[in-house]
């Protein structure tokens, strides 16, 4: 899609939301050469604060390449933002419904039409406790795979800085700087015109992963962990702790009526 027809909720939302964020944040942009200039793709993308969509999207913005987000349905009725997420092309995601696979339908339509379609693989925050990309969920996966378009791995870093997850007040002094960087398209040929199984799903998703991390780790210096964080496992592990410490607790408080207490034994 080419600038000129990024059209007029697009800009809109570009004049309300630019000047604060050149403002307030410092930028670091690197690898727009590797978004495509013609023609459908996908961008999969890092996400480890509320406000990265919006810095992100204006990175995005620059290259001419307008992003079409994959939102909670529920931002699409509310005002002034609905009226945005809807005239921006924003698509809606209606989780554990009978429409949660409608958002991967428009996503293919969007793709196959010539546009840009930004996921956020993991599908919420991450919950690593060091802000790396955690599991992801499958549905960049299909999306690529029913499309075979140029998968484009980004990692991005500095929007925490200013809005730490979940956190109410942001902080804006010093002044943050929001480092992007954009990779090369993720190598998926081998996948193709395969069945598209839940192990090929989940085997895909964790190459477009590897990517991510791979150059958030060179954006922040540092090596990324040799295990991907999991929440699911990470809940389980916490259920079991749990359950360990209210089993001793029980059997403490069991050994203390059976021997009785010292004042009972005066």
């Amino acid at each position: 899609m080419s600038r000129r027809r990024i059209g007029f909720w697009y800009r809109l939302a570009a004049v309300i939301a630019k000047p604060p964020l050149v403002v307030l944040i410092k930028r670091d942009w690197r690898g727009m050469e590797n978004i495509p200039a013609d023609g459908g793709f996908i961008t999969a993308v890092n996400h480890n604060s509320h406000l990265d969509p919006f810095a992100y999207a204006h990175f995005q913005y620059n290259t001419g390449r307008v992003p079409r987000f994959l939102a909670k349905h529920g931002l699409f009725k509310k005002g002034f933002i609905g009226a945005i997420m809807r005239g921006t092309g924003q698509i809606p995601v209606y989780r554990e419904t009978t429409n949660a696979l409608s958002a991967f339908r428009a996503a293919i339509d969007a793709v196959e039409r010539g546009e840009c379609v930004a996921f956020y693989p993991e599908g919420t925050l991450t919950r690593d406790p060091d802000l790396w990309p955690m599991t992801a969920k499958t549905g960049v996966a299909r999306v690529a795979l029913q499309t075979k378009c140029p998968v484009i791995p980004v990692a991005q870093w500095g929007a925490n800085l200013v809005l730490a997850p979940y956190a109410k007040k942001p902080d804006l002094l010093p002044r943050k700087t929001h480092h992007v960087l954009a990779g090369p398209p993720v190598d998926l040929e081998r996948f193709y015109d395969k069945e598209m199984t839940p192990e090929l799903l989940k085997e895909v998703t964790e190459v477009i992963m590897t990517a991510i991390t791979e150059l958030l780790g060179e954006l922040r210096g540092e090596q990324p962990p040799q295990r991907r964080y999991d929440p699911r496992e990470a809940r389980i592990a916490q259920r079991r702790e749990a359950t360990k410490t209210n089993t001793l607790t029980e059997q403490a408080g069991s050994a203390a009526i059976e021997h009785g207490s010292p004042e009972e034994s005066k």
